[in-house]
């Protein structure tokens, strides 16, 4: 025969066989290329991957077909023993091999083949079935493991330092409004609690970009000192510009700085089970608004107001040292020059951008119960003494609302989880808290709306990963936030100026709540059907 069929190896998949005259093949020949006892064998291409000796081209013989060798492959692709793909792109240098151990960071900028030389080094041949284009590989998230779950336990206990003590501003609305600051209006003492919300999420494109140059270690240390210096201060406040700079900046800027990094590592460590380990990790939020609203209403009758938070801050303290021990990236930081444009820059994504405004428009309704269900409690009759648990009612069935729907979102779409519980919020907002008048409708909504409003926190941060770039989770995640966070400042004190025009009648709070909540709802409906239409899929 006259010619061979060679196969030529050209990333991303095996180019169409090359024939090769007969006086190119015994030049090879001559150079140790190919020798005559195969010519025979190569004309009929084997099932082995291994690549014969040292050539001008690498060549390989075809992949066998067989079912019992593409099982085989698609084992070896799951233990990432075919090269480990990053976003669709197989590795190219031992460097990168060695960094894919499950609790080694791995090397961004080396995950991706660049030239023919690096596939030449590793002398791999593909997947039958490669990864799609920005498809992330599951050999690179160690999706659980003794270090994946030590940086979940840090997660939680810096969001029930963070995110846990954003959930209990209810006791502070209604106790400023009987003490320390019972001279001003409902609506300036709720600039309180929405400074903090603000601030809580606005610093998300700043600490976002840190955290994707820089990992989370700064971060969460610079954090953890503001957190405790402001409650300390807070401790020392008496005028309302000393609780506003003291607990709704300092101690929310801290916040903030913890809530991030907690919420970023996450996606670089889970895959498969995210939206679980997201839910775990949030309920720490969940509680510390169950454990923080008791402890402080128990101990202020006790110990005074000052001593309060003061006890309260060494808690956090305690707390936040393990979390600055456990967390870290499972990617290693890379420092990158950044423009304003890097955050805008998503948003002409169709699919982001509908989530972004979905989460916008429900996060006017989603801290409204949170705020004014103690104060509509009391107003319908409830004792004091019963309303002051109506916020560790809420933040304790939260908890459930923030694991279970994630498990469920890892199995069903996440998407379609965060519809169906952002749904279930609005009518009971609309249906459940519009027209209760007593203290059991009120209850019964603060624990069903616990469970749902849970969700949303816990799932809308796994969309964000489901259509993003993980390397660039730190800007996405902070984009989202700074969005949010505009809702946040404004839903509270709106929900006030609502309450005082109508006489302290809550109809125009819970209305307002409500229609955010079926705005945001709806234009989440809108993200996912850019992405798959109304087909009933997995997303």
């Amino acid at each position: 025969m006259s010619a061979i069929n060679l196969y030529v190896l050209q990333p991303p998949s095996l180019l169409p066989i090359l024939e090769l005259d007969q006086k190119y093949v015994d030049e090879l020949q001559q150079t140790g290329g190919v020798s005559t006892e195969d010519r025979s064998s190569s004309e009929f291409p084997s099932n082995d991957l291994a690549p014969p000796t040292a050539m001008a081209a690498p060549t390989y013989t075809a992949p066998s077909t067989s079912s019992s060798s593409m099982k085989d492959n698609d084992k070896a692709i799951e233990a990432g023993d075919l090269g480990p793909v990053y976003n669709g792109a197989v590795t190219g240098t031992d460097a990168v091999a060695r960094v894919q151990s499950k609790s080694e960071p791995i090397d961004t900028d080396a995950a991706t083949i660049h030239s023919n030389a690096d596939l030449e080094k590793n002398a791999r041949a593909p997947s039958h079935n490669p990864l799609p284009p920005g498809a992330p590989n599951p050999a690179n998230f160690p999706d659980g493991g003794r270090a994946a779950w030590l940086v979940v336990l840090g997660a939680w206990c810096a969001m029930f330092c963070s995110f846990g003590w954003i959930n209990c501003i209810g006791i502070f609305q209604e106790y400023y409004q009987g003490h320390q600051l019972k001279e001003y209006t409902p609506s300036t003492i709720a600039w309180i609690p929405s400074m903090e919300v603000f601030l809580m999420f606005a610093g998300g494109p700043l600490f976002g970009y840190i955290f994707d140059c820089y990992g989370p270690r700064y971060l969460l240390f610079f954090g953890s000192v503001c957190h405790v210096f402001g409650l300390m201060m807070v401790s020392l406040s008496s005028e309302y510009y000393q609780f506003f700079l003291s607990q709704g900046v300092c101690s929310a800027i801290g916040a903030s700085a913890i809530f991030y990094p907690a919420m970023n590592v996450l996606p670089t460590w889970f895959l498969r089970n995210r939206a679980a380990a997201f839910g775990i990790a949030a309920s720490g939020s969940s509680l510390g608004g169950v454990v923080l609203p008791i402890m402080v209403t128990q101990l202020i009758p006790k110990v005074g107001f000052a001593w309060t938070m003061r006890i309260t801050a060494f808690v956090f303290l305690g707390m936040l040292i393990i979390a600055n021990l456990t967390i870290r990236s499972h990617i290693k930081p890379t420092k990158r020059e950044r423009s304003i444009m890097d955050f805008v820059r998503p948003l002409s994504e169709p699919a982001y951008l509908l989530l972004c405004l979905g989460c916008f428009f429900f996060f006017f309704g989603t801290f409204i119960p949170f705020n004014f269900i103690i104060l509509q409690g009391i107003h319908y009759g409830m004792s004091p003494s019963l309303a002051v648990y109506l916020i560790p009612i809420v933040n304790s069935v939260s908890i459930f609302g923030r694991i279970i729907p994630g498990i469920f979102a890892d199995r069903y779409g996440r998407f379609n989880a965060l519809i169906a519980t952002s749904a279930l919020s609005a009518i009971l907002v609309l249906a459940l808290w519009l027209p209760s008048r007593g203290a059991i409708p009120i209850i019964l909504f603060g624990a069903f709306y616990g469970f749902s409003s849970g969700a949303f926190v816990s799932i809308s941060p796994s969309c964000v990963a489901q259509i993003s770039d993980v390397r660039e989770i730190g800007v996405r995640m902070g984009t989202l936030y700074f969005i949010i966070s505009l809702a946040g400042l404004t839903g509270n004190p709106i929900a006030g100026a609502l309450l005082t025009r109508m006489e302290g009648e809550y109809t125009g709070v819970q209305v307002f709540c409500g229609v955010g909540m079926v705005i945001g709802t709806s234009l989440f409906v809108a993200s996912r059907w850019i992405q798959t239409g109304f087909k009933i899929k997995i997303i």
